[in-house]
């Protein structure tokens, strides 16, 4: 149970405000820029009634589908979001744009956005997968895809024979502390470990912990819904969700894909929206 209470507190902190300031959501900290390596990994942007009020991460896993956390796309209990948009890398990086608006290059509305059906009977954070549509194809070189049913049970089975590195990738804080904030909009990348997963009451088999410390980096505020693939592949293993104190520091909370319901959502999606 305390395990429980602490998660709920942390969690609630999961979005990043627009202008900077720390709201909801996760960033990479401790890592390197990301450059060309991950073109697929785009950095979103939610209106509340017409104003830009949040950004998140996100991954295209085809060229009008993005996948990011559950909290990115539904804002329950809260007002609903009025609109949506995604940027490319060129896009925040000193790109052509008029960032947070999509007036400038190199960023696409979207058109509709969903949660998982279960995400608002609650606990959020064991339903936190959202999917974005957009209004125009956005194509890159390698799009995200999906683990199988499943697939990640086998890290828990076999630690010491196989590679438990994965690559956390999002447009978050690169680092916050009690008088410092660093938060340039552009896109990171960090190969935390694995800590812990499929521990009953805590993670349970929804979640799992990766690493987050000045050795291998990790995620912060503004990654939420950002990827952490598999190894060094395009394997989408979980989102960004949830971190476990307020300097994102010490472990880092990821949502993971690869459960049957999971899958089926998001796959339904991807087989409407090629």
């Amino acid at each position: 149970m305390k395990s429980r209470k602490r998660l709920l507190l942390v969690v609630a902190v999961v979005l990043t405000l627009v202008l900077g300031a720390v709201g909801i959501s996760n960033a990479i900290t401790d890592g390197e820029l990301d450059g060309d390596d991950h073109p697929s990994v785009v950095l979103l942007v939610m209106d509340v009634g017409g104003v830009p009020r949040y950004r998140c991460s996100a991954t295209l896993l085809s060229p009008t589908v993005a996948l990011t956390a559950g909290h990115c796309t539904s804002n329950y209990p809260g007002p609903a979001y009025s609109g949506m948009r995604v940027f490319t890398e060129s896009a925040v990086d000193g790109g052509d744009n008029t960032y947070p608006t999509c007036d400038g290059g190199n960023c696409v509305e979207a058109l509709e956005w969903y949660v998982h059906p279960d995400y608002e009977a609650g606990p959020w954070f064991a339903h936190d997968v959202g999917v974005v549509i957009l209004k125009e194809p956005i194509y890159v070189d390698e799009y995200g895809v999906l683990p199988t049913a499943d697939q990640l049970d086998a890290m828990k089975r076999r630690r010491g024979l196989q590679d438990t590195t994965f690559t956390a990738v999002g447009y978050g804080l690169q680092r916050i502390n009690p008088v410092f904030v660093e938060a340039d909009r552009v896109r990171m990348v960090a190969n935390p470990n694995l800590i812990q997963i499929n521990v009953p009451g805590f993670t349970g088999d929804f979640s799992l912990l990766l690493s987050n410390n000045h050795s291998t980096g990790g995620t912060c505020f503004g990654d939420s819904g950002g990827p952490n693939f598999l190894g060094d592949s395009n394997v989408v293993a979980g989102v960004t969700s949830f971190g476990l104190n307020g300097n994102c520091a010490g472990t880092g909370g990821v949502f993971r894909m690869d459960r049957q319901d999971v899958l089926d959502f998001v796959n339904e999606v991807l087989a409407l929206n090629p």
